[in-house]
């Protein structure tokens, strides 16, 4: 029996995977599927597929695009989620800060440099028409229990997450969200290590036709809303409207989506070089 690693965050995004573990449809398939939560997200995923802990994950697009080319030896095989991801952002509730434009020259608080929640943030700046150098400043807090406390005591401003993971700590009154910054390209991607790929395609393989048939029916899965909703702490009607706003892919990101992700990131200047799309991507 083949051991896989595999490293998402632990999110409703991702009850796909262990409706499959649950099943035994891996260990039917002759793999020890082994899942790993990242609760401090992206950033922490790509370490992880650096030093070999994880040799799959389910990450954002944005970001493992960033660390492959900043020297991470991995490869995209598929899109998992191909509509954008919502980010909220966030303020103490408390705060003095009522609209984004107040936000302005304040301190965002980010789970680590390289994150979703660092990279958004400059998307945020650029549709604000910010200045990235004067305008945007940094408290590393790891992941969304941090990002609490940094708010609540006041050593960062604002924290964009994703809106219906938040959702909950908006209603209990610890957040209060001042707006919206849905990602301009599809969130969700499934990458591998390419020394682990080379060896492994059929294994790759084998678990992309396992999830993506759950994925392909998931919305038509009895009561899945009411399953979303108990095992991730959300009201019923908030799952249902992420339900009707995201959509999964089986397929791989296609040659446009890698130049747009690319360009804004170069406009941006998170990324410094940009790359072909073979180097970043692996056609199963």
């Amino acid at each position: 029996m083949k051991t896989i690693n595999i490293g998402g965050v632990p999110e409703h995004f991702n009850l796909a995977w262990y409706l499959g573990l649950k099943n035994g449809e891996y260990k039917g398939a002759d793999i020890n599927f082994r899942w790993k939560d990242y609760f401090d997200g992206t950033g922490a995923m790509c370490k992880g597929l650096r030093n070999g802990d994880i040799d799959m994950a389910v990450i954002l697009t944005e970001g493992i695009i960033k660390d492959i080319i900043e020297g991470n030896k991995s490869k995209i095989v598929q899109v998992f989620v191909e509509s954008p991801l919502i980010w909220g952002i966030h303020v103490a509730s408390d705060s003095p800060y009522q609209t984004i434009k107040d936000l302005k020259g304040t301190k965002a608080a980010i789970s680590r440099y390289g994150s979703g929640s660092h990279l958004m943030a400059y998307i945020n700046a650029k549709n604000n028409n910010w200045d990235l150098e004067k305008d945007l400043d940094f408290e590393v807090i790891k992941n969304l229990e941090g990002a609490v406390e940094g708010l609540t005591e006041g050593s960062a401003d604002y924290f964009l997450w994703e809106k219906f993971t938040t959702k909950p700590l908006v209603d209990n009154g610890t957040f209060r969200r001042v707006g919206n910054c849905p990602s301009p390209w599809p969130c969700f991607v499934i990458a591998v290590r390419e020394e682990f790929l080379q060896s492994n395609k059929d294994a790759v393989k084998t678990i992309l036709d396992i999830v993506n048939k759950t994925t392909s029916q998931f919305k038509e899965i009895p009561s899945i809303d009411k399953m979303i909703a108990n095992r991730y702490e959300q009201e019923l009607e908030d799952v249902q409207e992420w339900l009707s706003l995201t959509h999964w892919s089986q397929k791989n990101i296609s040659r446009e989506t890698v130049e747009n992700v690319q360009n804004q990131l170069f406009a941006l200047n998170i990324i410094h070089e940009k790359w072909d799309y073979e180097d970043l991507v692996e056609k199963l």
